[in-house]
């Protein structure tokens, strides 16, 4: 009986180094480009905070750097979305996409220079797109602030990026195709045909003029939908059974996750033109697509606590599993919240208040932001073979971004409810509408500070790990019995 099962552990342990190779070959393979987008991204997360503070400190201090026609509010709340959308946000989740599929696909990067010549066309397009803002030629269209020749730069950018998804996706290892492929494959197609239409209909062959406003809605809730969303949960999927070591509880349960979201969600950004002049249909249909978006929600939820029952011990110590539950958890209540906001008795309270810009900070900081925080905590290490300087200083990020973006959401959501209680009182003044949100706008700026504290933080850790001023390691997580403390 000994001898008939050496043959079998023989070839296990084989597998077993064939794959330990496998993985170093790709991280190998991955290093430069991964790591060029990174640190773009933690760039324009910096340059885009700065622009945050800017902005939210002029909402209650009017009179803040008034007379610098560059940093007017109309001026610097654009370009802090823009650099946070695509520099940050955008250039994070290509690095994170393009790693789990290489991962997952266990197929090396091949097209390296080409990626790192995208990292580089990426900052070019964002920096002439930011210059374009701040200087008075932003297009005012929301999220496609960018004039035009800088939105070229950006498609043409991210054609390498869609090649080398592919490449890897042909070249994929025999076996089972993971959630998480799914979703990021179909993000790198859904983001570029929603940037490229949106472009051509608003910018290069506009459509007529009444119906711009349901383009512009069309693009930037899928955006957030059919961008950001898939690859935030494709990093939940991958990152949630990784760190615990158990796989995901139901691949059915993923798939109709995957299925609902994409054929519920393209029909969602109409709501965000209740009381406009357009068809009841296109409307109705949009509400009632919103309110469909509780079976995707509720399934990846039930699924991804599913899977880390009898595991939160592991939130202990786990830097990457700790930002990544965060995100998990915020992105069911910012989907149920946004499903309800479509609701029209809702609607007409909450549009035009602070309370949609708390929900969208919901969806893009404690979401998605969170999402590739608890991410690159984890590739890093991974592909530079050098562990992070400080669990100190991983604890510090968490709890300044996590309380900061509650604070946030937490003041602006009842300040704005406030508000449009207010708006809808006939009788009160306008400006003691204004008055009521002051105390919750000086909130926010206090929020905003801790959050971008934070940022700081995570940016020196980064620094400190590419400059090579931290040991190297055979583990590539921060050892627990630091973290745990």
């Amino acid at each position: 009986m000994k001898t008939a099962s050496l043959p079998y552990v023989e070839h296990h342990r084989e597998s077993l180094e064939k794959g330990v190779h496998l993985r170093i070959e790709v991280d190998r393979a991955a290093r430069a480009p991964i790591t060029a987008f990174f640190v773009t991204a933690v760039f324009w997360l910096l340059f885009g905070s700065l622009l945050a503070l800017v902005a939210s400190i002029k909402l209650h201090t009017p009179g803040f750097l008034a007379d610098a026609a560059w940093l007017t509010f109309g001026r610097v709340r654009p370009a802090h979305l823009d650099s946070v959308i695509y520099g940050w946000c955008s250039a994070a989740g290509i690095g994170v996409g393009l790693w789990m599929t290489s991962r997952l696909c266990r197929a090396p990067i091949r097209h390296r220079r080409l990626l790192l010549g995208s990292a580089v066309l990426w900052n070019i397009g964002n920096a002439m797109g930011l210059v374009g803002v701040l200087g008075g030629w932003s297009t005012s269209v929301e999220w496609l602030e960018y004039p035009p020749l800088a939105a070229l730069v950006l498609t043409a950018a991210f054609v390498p990026v869609m090649i080398e998804a592919v490449s890897m996706v042909r070249r994929r290892q025999p076996g089972h195709v993971y959630v998480s492929q799914w979703y990021i494959l179909a993000a790198f197609f859904w983001f570029p045909w929603l940037y490229a239409t949106a472009q051509v209909l608003l910018f290069w062959q506009p459509a007529p003029g009444p119906a711009q406003p349901a383009v512009n809605w069309w693009y930037a809730h899928n955006t957030l939908g059919l961008w950001f969303t898939p690859i935030g949960l494709a990093s939940a999927y991958y990152f949630i059974p990784k760190v615990i070591g158990k796989p995901i509880h139901s691949y059915y349960l993923s798939m109709v996750g995957f299925w609902s979201l994409a054929f519920f969600y393209a029909w969602n950004g109409m709501h965000h033109l209740i009381g406009g002049p357009f068809p009841a249909w296109l409307i109705s249909v949009s509400v009632v697509a919103s309110l469909m978006m509780f079976v995707p929600v509720i399934t990846v939820a039930v699924n991804h606590h599913l899977t880390m029952r009898g595991n939160f011990d592991a939130l202990r110590w786990s830097p990457t599993l700790r930002f990544v539950v965060f995100a998990a958890m915020s992105y069911t209540v910012v989907s149920l919240q946004g499903s309800l906001t479509a609701i029209r008795s809702l609607n007409r309270l909450t549009h035009f208040t602070h309370y949609t810009v708390a929900h969208a900070h919901l969806g893009m900081y404690a979401f998605f932001t969170m999402m590739m925080f608890g991410a690159i905590y984890y590739i890093v290490p991974r592909l530079t073979g050098r562990e992070w300087p400080s669990a100190t200083a991983i604890k510090a990020h968490f709890w300044l971004c996590g309380l900061g973006v509650i604070l946030y959401w937490v003041g602006l959501s009842i300040g704005g409810f406030k508000q449009g209680l207010a708006l809808l009182d006939s009788d009160l003044p306008f400006m003691e509408t204004v008055k009521l949100t002051l105390p919750y706008l000086e909130l926010r700026s206090w929020a905003g500070t801790m959050m971008t504290l934070g940022h700081i933080v995570f940016a020196w850790s980064l620094w400190r790990v590419l400059a090579g001023r931290t040991p190297a390691t055979g583990k590539a997580t921060l050892l627990a019995s630091q973290s745990a403390a």
